[in-house]
């Protein structure tokens, strides 16, 4: 969340999709994006939630198909970074850039080995998924990013 923090204050970036997963209770990584970003000074109101974002191929898919975006910078680690923009271009999104956060693997208990390791099954997988024209879980209701705010009905 630093990274993005960065990047708002610096203008290279004006709305933020969050995407993520929330299928547990009491595990929810959109809003929990959404309250770190404005607790660091970015407005609610430029922000947008994806609770669908189940797996990177979903969050990448659901950015074009469902918010409209042809223009992204991803905000991760270097490691997710490489498959997310991979993984965009090959579905079409126009203009990608990434911008590397700082690792927190250590932080969360993760090893850097276990990251690694985890990593080459991911990236095997993101092939795979493009191999096998893989679709997100679910796709949804189409949602305008930009000045004039929607609510999705669902």
């Amino acid at each position: 969340m630093e990274a993005a923090e960065k990047l708002y204050n610096a203008g290279k970036v004006e709305y933020f999709i969050v995407s993520g997963d929330n299928r547990k209770k009491g595990y929810n990584e959109p809003e929990d994006m959404r309250a770190d970003l404005i607790r660091r000074g970015v407005p609610a109101d430029k922000i947008y939630l994806d609770y669908a974002g189940f797996r990177t191929l979903d969050s990448v898919i659901r950015c074009k198909e469902v918010f409209g975006q042809e223009d992204i910078t991803i905000i991760s680690q270097k490691f997710h970074n490489e498959r997310a923009t991979f993984l965009a271009k090959a579905k079409g999104i126009k203009n990608v850039h990434a911008f590397n956060a700082r690792d927190v693997s250590r932080q969360y208990g993760r090893s850097a080995v276990k990251v690694k390791i985890r990593e080459v099954g991911a990236k095997t997988y993101a092939v795979l998924d493009l191999v096998f024209n893989k679709k997100p879980k679910y796709l949804g209701e189409k949602v305008i990013v930009g000045k004039d705010r929607i609510v999705r009905s669902q």
